[in-house]
């Protein structure tokens, strides 16, 4: 069945297991599979598509790419794209990746070009060593020590690529440029995070105007934004550190321990502590003593 046209494109919010900063998925479909229609979206982890057999179109930044058996597809967090597959066999590997935890891996030489979305067509050798890495990674569980170099390794191997040509299409290259620069300036500082009127400037809008505009790209209000975006870095900071609760809520912005346990246990169905406890116990591990409060 077709996809029903929007007109604005869908946030997708991707949910990372806990205790990790990575997704890999292989997918399958077989000869009966039907072809996708163009399906405008985006996420707000980094995406990679390493294509075993399809045949179609990937759209991004206002270029469309044709697909092979082979190619490679990624698009970096936040920006709009889709795919348009056409019917029968494909195959691919989906490899999504945090992007708070990647920022500073996707700043390192030899990674610039991971800045902007891209379709590539890796020559044989390094189609090899691309498969690779993703057969490993597939038998990896997000938490195992060694994915993340692995993932590194496949992202350098993927920037590698010689990319394929592009056609421009009409239409805005990306509709979330208007918008950016409030988010990034969240991510560069949750704990401070710009009111609605701060983020309009930001982004030289009116307010009124920033707030419609926000609320139908994104799906949320700005102050809706800024509090699921304080969380998932919450989660993340309760399962790969020590640190107490009391200090990682304020340290998010949240104005007092016991409003962050409310949001938070509004959000996962757990409070920090209970969160933090119930992944440590399945890890084996024990609760550090440094929790205070939750």
């Amino acid at each position: 069945m077709a996809v029903p046209f929007i007109e604005r494109p869908l946030c997708e919010p991707v949910e990372l297991r806990p205790g990790t900063s990575l997704r890999i998925e292989r997918v399958r479909q077989d000869a009966h599979a039907a072809a996708t229609e163009p399906f405008p979206h985006f996420h707000d982890v980094h995406e990679l598509v390493l294509f075993g057999q399809v045949q179609g179109d990937f759209f991004t930044e206002g270029w469309r790419y044709p697909l092979s058996p082979g190619c490679i597809a990624f698009v970096p967090s936040m920006r709009q794209h889709d795919f348009a597959l056409a019917p029968g066999s494909r195959d691919w590997v989906l490899v999504q990746v945090d992007a708070v935890a990647s920022e500073t891996l996707l700043r390192s030489p030899g990674l610039e070009r991971l800045a902007r979305g891209f379709c590539a067509l890796p020559e044989r050798r390094l189609r090899q060593r691309i498969a690779t890495l993703a057969n490993w990674l597939t038998e990896l569980d997000g938490t195992d020590p060694a994915a993340v170099p692995l993932v590194e390794l496949l992202l350098r191997a993927a920037a590698q690529a010689p990319q394929l040509e592009g056609e421009r299409v009409a239409g805005d290259p990306d509709t979330l440029n208007r918008l950016r620069p409030a988010i990034e300036r969240l991510r560069r500082n949750p704990a401070d995070a710009p009111s609605a009127e701060a983020a309009a400037a930001l982004c030289a809008l009116a307010p009124a105007y920033f707030s419609r505009r926000f609320k139908q790209q994104i799906g949320l209000s700005w102050s809706e934004y800024v509090r699921t975006h304080r969380l998932h870095l919450a989660s993340q900071r309760l399962l790969a550190s020590d640190e107490p609760i009391v200090d990682i809520a304020y340290g998010l912005g949240f104005s007092t321990p016991s409003h962050f346990g409310e949001v938070f246990h509004q959000r996962f169905g757990l409070t920090p502590r209970e969160y933090r406890l119930s992944a440590r116990r399945r890890a084996g591990d024990a609760m550090p003593p440094a929790d205070r409060t939750g």
